[in-house]
């Protein structure tokens, strides 16, 4: 190896699963508002999966819904019914087939799920309280038996994950969806077994973790499961760091593959206190880092930006918006061409990303998020 990034290009073994990656580069789960009405894959998402299948050592897929009463936006992939295996598999296929390994994200967006998409109209949640947003609709408090069947999907996903050829599967539960809303205080005010106190408000996640974790012991081959959560909530009553210590706490009891730490930054520190400059992520990883591998995610562009954060003992880096702008950022890394990285977008470069048509409006019109190049 000749490369002068030698942190970035070191292998890591999953500690659960046993299976290993060759680089610590992870492709974020990023939304593609590519697929079908009806749930599968399209050509142009598939291809821009294809393109980017050699940008990271693991790869995760946009979110899929596993039931159709959480899906969150139009056009978004499912995972909920054995009818969309084959679409999956078409996903897991082009990113593997360059040996990174390709993790499904498994997803339910509870009250944060617009009235449009859903069958009947109606959100649902830990219970009936709006997100603090304008126009949030009031959700409907969900029943026990629907709390176990929401259980039992992921459960089921999950088993279409494996069927579909995917590596792993990471629960997505952060960014205010639903396995976020049974943990906080603002979005779950239940008496019963599911809400309450902070040890009530964590039985959702971990039934789901434990749902998952057993679609995996059936299969009897390496799974990979991770977990993604966001580390505080700005709303009062909201999730406070010490919360979300006791719940990472738990989850490594689970014996997880990874944990994924959502921030719009990595160096963030504290949404709730000004005087707590402690960045959150490595908060978490002090905690459970030894057993519990932290990804870490948020304003990484440059492999210094990586090496920095790998430089603190988290092992692995999630990229998003470098990895949409430059696919072949890490063969870059590798051939010691980092001068020839791409760092704006550049809007005649369509056709040559691959990037889907919804993806691109979304990103063209949001010129704050990402560096934009003008067209000649």
């Amino acid at each position: 190896m000749n490369s002068n990034y030698k942190q970035i290009l070191s292998p890591f073994t999953f500690p659960v699963s046993g299976i290993q990656v060759d680089n610590r580069i992870v492709l974020a789960p990023m939304t593609t508002y590519s697929g079908n009405d009806d749930g599968t894959t399209t050509d142009a998402e598939v291809a821009y999966y294809k393109l980017r299948n050699e940008s990271a050592g693991l790869l995760i897929s946009a979110c899929a819904y596993v039931q159709k009463q959480g899906k969150g936006f139009n056009a978004q992939i499912g995972a909920d019914t054995d009818e969309m295996i084959p679409s999956l598999q078409r996903i897991a296929e082009a990113l593997k087939e360059n040996g990174g390994k390709a993790v499904l994200q498994i997803y339910h967006g509870g009250r944060m799920s617009p009235s449009d998409v859903l069958p009947d109209g109606q959100s649902v949640s830990a219970s009936a309280v709006a997100a603090e947003r304008p126009g949030a609709q009031l959700p409907r408090e969900m029943t026990e038996a629907e709390i176990l069947e929401t259980i039992q999907a992921f459960g089921q996903a999950t088993r279409r994950a494996i069927a579909a050829g995917f590596d792993g599967v990471e629960i997505h539960g952060a960014n205010t969806y639903l396995l976020q809303q049974f943990f906080s205080p603002h979005s779950n005010r239940r008496t019963d077994n599911w809400g309450g106190d902070l040890n009530k408000r964590m039985n959702f996640p971990l039934a789901v973790v434990d749902a998952v974790k057993q679609a995996v012991e059936l299969a009897n081959r390496p799974f990979i499961v991770g977990y993604r959560i966001s580390p505080e909530e700005i709303e009062n009553p909201g999730i406070t760091i010490e919360d979300t210590m006791s719940l990472v706490q738990a989850l490594a009891l689970k014996k997880l593959d990874f944990l994924h730490v959502s921030t719009p930054d990595f160096w963030t520190v504290s949404i709730r206190d000004k005087e707590d400059t402690r960045v959150r992520a490595q908060l978490i990883s002090s905690k459970v880092g030894t057993v519990l591998p932290i990804i870490g995610v948020g304003g990484v562009h440059t492999p210094e930006d990586a090496e920095k954060i790998l430089s603190t003992g988290i092992p692995l880096v999630a990229m998003g918006r470098e990895l949409l702008m430059d696919p072949l950022w890490l063969k870059k890394v590798k051939n010691n061409t980092v001068d020839q990285i791409v760092t704006e977008l550049d809007l005649d470069s369509q056709d040559f990303l691959k990037i889907p048509s919804p993806l691109w409006a979304g990103l063209v019109s949001r010129p704050g998020w990402m560096p934009l190049k003008c067209k000649k």
